[in-house]
């Protein structure tokens, strides 16, 4: 199996309420970011093509929370409270999915490369390409 190519991951939130699949390699490259909200809730992007990501169960148990320009779209459970995915800001053609919400069995590494989001005007185009095709 090659790095790149792409297996189905399962994933979930805390609850069970929301179920999602995503392809992507068994080996993911993840970013973190280090802006207030990710860093406080922990959260490793892998961000994705909209086509390689598919919501299983809970749309009707997503809340949305959009803060300054409105473009990102975070979609947490409203039963756990957990984001487990979401629309991105650098890539609203995506979803960033959170590694940490992954079924582990599919996944053989995690490699996790800083992202400065504190400076995300400056930052944000080394992330466009992760969600095109």
């Amino acid at each position: 199996m090659t790095a790149t190519t792409l297996v189905t991951h399962r994933g979930r939130c805390h609850c069970g309420a929301i179920a999602f699949e995503v392809d992507a390699p068994t080996r993911l490259v993840v970013q973190e970011c280090n802006c207030s909200l990710c860093s406080m809730t922990a959260y490793w992007h892998l961000i994705v093509p909209s086509s390689r990501f598919r919501l299983l169960q809970g749309a009707p148990n997503l809340a949305t929370y959009t803060f300054n320009t409105g473009v990102a779209r975070h979609l947490f459970c409203r039963t756990c409270g957990i984001k487990s995915f979401y629309v991105p800001r650098s890539n609203p053609d995506g979803y960033s999915v959170n590694a940490r919400c992954l079924d582990p069995r599919t996944v053989t590494g995690i490699d996790v490369e800083p992202f400065d989001g504190r400076n995300w005007e400056r930052s944000a185009a080394a992330l466009r390409h992760l969600s095109q095709g």
